[in-house]
């Protein structure tokens, strides 16, 4: 009984000195002091851009029939030959019992090259029978849809950019040629056709593209990174907080274009103004330090 009687006076002593540290070390804390990063609203060119998702398919695209029934005697050409428009691609041998013929030609309907061959000599072949596909990709077309809500900022001629996942950030031209009239009322789409040329084959029918469409641009406008732009969930004013001494005010502007990296401030603060990255629970008069 002495032991612990003796014990807890020493245990309460030292609670009691951990408590008072605690306490004067949170004296020395501003409760109402926020750590921002800032940054100078500059003059850059912002630019509405429309991502999408497309498929490519080869300018013209012929897969060949025979015109007679028989056996493949001989795939005259491989995939990947160069292939003119008339040229045989393979030989059919007419399976007539009785009768010789000479081997039947099957020539290609348009120039380009071999895409694919479908089958091996000696199978059987009829009038609905594939043989071969044929494509002329030194120009491609990438075919996507277009949300219904942008249709009015498309327009034939317009430019893009595309990507594709061999080739990694590498971007490709292209331009719009091709919109349909009509709004498919499933998807609330409008399908269309991009065109880019592909001299040295690098794009490949039935590649998956990454595209951007550039929708409208401002050129050498006002802008801050989105990170520093926000808006009043409930009135829906956008807002920057401008740095003033060691605290922030809040200030509105009127936006301009928003794209993946800038909000454009058409009314509001100047270029050359510094402001505060936005972080969670910073107000109008919030006091700041600036992290370097």
């Amino acid at each position: 009984m002495k032991k612990s009687v003796l014990i807890v006076p020493v245990l309460l002593i030292l609670s009691a000195c951990g408590g008072k540290k605690e306490e004067s070390s949170f004296k020395g804390l501003e409760p109402d002091r926020f750590t921002v990063q800032t940054e100078l609203v500059q003059q850059r060119d912002v630019f509405q851009d429309l991502l999408l998702t497309g498929s490519v398919k080869a300018w013209e695209e012929a897969v060949i029939y025979p015109r007679v029934d028989g056996k493949l005697l001989k795939n005259v050409l491989k995939e990947g030959d160069d292939v003119k428009r008339g040229q045989t691609i393979a030989l059919i041998e007419r399976d007539e019992v009785g009768a010789v013929y000479e081997p039947v030609v099957v020539p290609s309907t348009i120039a380009g090259l071999i895409g694919r061959t479908y089958l091996d000599p000696g199978e059987n072949v009829t009038k609905s029978t594939a043989v071969a596909l044929v494509v002329n990709q030194e120009t491609v077309r990438i075919l996507v849809d277009i949300p219904e809500r942008y249709v009015g900022k498309i327009r034939n001629g317009q430019k893009a950019v595309f990507t594709l996942e061999a080739y990694g950030d590498r971007q490709f031209d292209a331009v719009i040629y091709k919109l349909s009239p009509v709004v498919d009322t499933q998807a609330r789409a409008v399908s269309a056709e991009l065109r880019a040329e592909n001299k040295d084959g690098a794009i490949k029918s039935g590649m998956f593209a990454k595209v951007k469409l550039v929708l409208d641009e401002s050129k050498n406008v006002p802008s801050v990174t989105l990170a520093s732009a926000g808006e009043d969930a409930k009135t829906g004013e956008s807002y920057l907080f401008v740095i003033d001494g060691d605290k922030v005010v809040k200030t509105a502007f009127k936006p301009g274009l928003r794209s993946e990296l800038y909000q454009e401030i058409a009314q509001g603060p100047a270029a050359g103004t510094e402001v505060a990255k936005i972080v969670f629970g910073l107000k109008d008069g919030s006091k700041i330090k600036v992290e370097n």
